[in-house]
């Protein structure tokens, strides 16, 4: 079998690891006649976000837990042979300053690299996870998701979402803040609504403009309210205003989280109920909830049907590619050009560059798409305007890495090649993205014409630190403003410590 047929087999187990500010999770499902069923699970109550102080530092104690669990989550990742695996962190590793030793050690424990999303990349994971989990609905559904450090909200319908939001709102931080020690009482519960619907109320007048049919509630908190609601009234089949307040009551008759008479209430979740229950209240309160069931899907069940996603070519990614390339207006005849060159140029040097891994190409194929989308801003420096806006818009599918990634190629790809910030990325594309960078900016140079006719054959190899082009003699006699811009990029590449050289098909200097 060749690697390309390789790259393209299905795989047949699939596991997603969701590293959320409270609990750690891991799953593994068998994807088998274009189904998904979950074989394992497996979760641990790790507090990530509890040992985070005010300046984003992790705690050593916290950060050993962390890792003993990731660890064992490794251990099972490799017992299993899992073929594709996603490890995505959120609201606790977005907030952690000088994460990357802590990274590190933590790729090392599982075997796989981690990725950190943003607020609204989780978002849409999160209703990807309930849609593909839920019966299907008529309407708009609102699903609520109240994590250990962030809670997220989506409006969507079917399995699109319509409106995402995320909030620094989550049961750990909240029960840090206002339920210190385990301590209960009706005035720290109320001041913990107060700093729940602060958060709430910036969303609330798009939220209900827009509207649903019904709401879900998604992952612990929603869940354990949800059996306490049911302890109370074990005909419940759902959580309403009325069961919520039993439920408020019901606590506040105990001084302390461990006097909270719930027998469905374990022992982790008891110090982050209070907070979780005081968001949940609020939400009902600020969005006007009347009812709100319990979904089974989280976001690591979206991780898993975007897995899917990606091996049947409906990769999240490129959907958000096309969608910013109509946005900004983008020249597709052209995008595609440089793409099909950059490709081409890719194809010669990977190895020799060790540029080989999958998402090379797809970086490289990205970034020749949105190579223009600057142009929308302005003209002058629209490599730096496109840069700016790849690292800082939502878009989702992209964990924030890739899209930092993405950044660097774009803003590279014209005028001064700088070399710093590069030591900042993950390995070890800090080493790899300069390469990367060079053959688009190459592909680029190429079709500066914005011509139709097609390129000659072009031979081009690679060693360390240096590129070099050969072009038939005749085709560099015609296009001498092609060779005025490569003399131009053999001193703007000089600049940043490589060297480019070019040469007619006879080996002789062409520039």
């Amino acid at each position: 079998m060749t690697r390309a047929a390789a790259r393209a087999a299905p795989p047949e187990l699939l596991a997603a690891v969701d590293l959320g500010s409270n609990s750690f999770h891991l799953v593994v499902a068998r994807y088998t006649h274009g189904q998904l069923v979950v074989v394992d699970r497996l979760r641990e109550m790790v507090r990530l976000g509890s040992g985070m102080d005010e300046e984003g530092r992790l705690d050593r104690d916290v950060a050993a837990r962390a890792l003993a669990c990731l660890e064992r989550f490794g251990q099972r990742l490799r017992d299993i042979h899992a073929d594709s695996v996603r490890v995505v962190g959120t609201n606790a590793l977005r907030r952690a300053h000088r994460k990357q030793s802590f990274l590190d050690r933590a790729r090392a424990a599982l075997g796989h690299p981690i990725e950190i999303v943003s607020g609204m990349e989780e978002a849409r994971l999160i209703y990807s996870g309930v849609a593909h989990t839920s019966p299907a609905t008529r309407g708009r559904r609102l699903v609520v998701d109240i994590g250990g450090g962030s809670t997220e909200l989506i409006i969507g319908e079917g399995l699109e979402p319509q409106r995402l939001a995320s909030t620094d709102l989550g049961c750990v931080t909240l029960s840090e803040r206002h339920f210190a020690g385990g301590r209960l009482s009706a005035k720290r519960f109320a001041r913990a609504r107060v700093a729940a619907r602060r958060e709430l109320e910036p969303i609330e007048d798009a939220f209900r403009r827009l509207g649903w049919q019904e709401a879900a509630g998604s992952s612990g908190s929603v869940k354990a309210v949800f059996e306490a609601v049911r302890e109370l009234d074990p005909s419940a089949n759902a959580i309403t205003p009325a069961g919520l307040e039993a439920v408020i009551d019901m606590m506040l008759r105990a001084e302390d989280v461990g006097e909270i008479p719930l027998g469905t209430l374990d022992e982790e979740r008891r110090g982050v109920f209070p907070g979780g229950l005081a968001i949940l209240a609020e939400l009902f309160e600020v969005l006007g909830i009347e009812r709100m069931e319990v979904a089974d899907g989280a976001m690591r069940d979206g991780l898993l049907y975007d897995l899917v996603g990606r091996i049947n070519h409906e990769d999240a990614r490129e959907r958000t590619v096309r969608a910013m390339q109509a946005r900004y207006h983008v020249d597709l005849a052209q995008a595609e050009r440089v793409e099909r060159t950059a490709l081409g140029l890719l194809a010669q040097v990977e190895d020799s560059w060790q540029l080989d891994d999958p998402l090379a190409a797809r970086l490289l194929a990205w970034a020749a798409r949105l190579h223009e989308i600057g142009l929308d801003v302005a003209h002058s420096r629209h490599h730096q305007h496109g840069a700016y806006l790849l690292e800082h818009a939502d878009m989702p599918g992209f964990p924030r890495e890739e899209q930092r990634l993405l950044s660097r190629l774009v803003g590279g790809h014209r005028r001064k090649l700088s070399v710093e910030g590069v030591d900042q990325l993950l390995p070890s594309w800090d080493k790899r993205i300069l390469n990367l960078t060079l053959v688009l900016r190459v592909a680029v140079l190429l079709h500066r014409s914005r011509g139709r006719a097609p390129l000659p054959e072009i031979t081009l190899e690679a060693r360390v630190r240096t590129l070099e082009l050969r072009f038939p003699v005749r085709w560099l006699r015609e296009h001498p403003l092609t060779v005025a811009d490569l003399s131009q990029e053999i001193d703007l590449l000089a600049a940043a410590g490589f060297r480019l050289r070019i040469y007619s098909s006879r080996g002789l200097p062409a520039v």
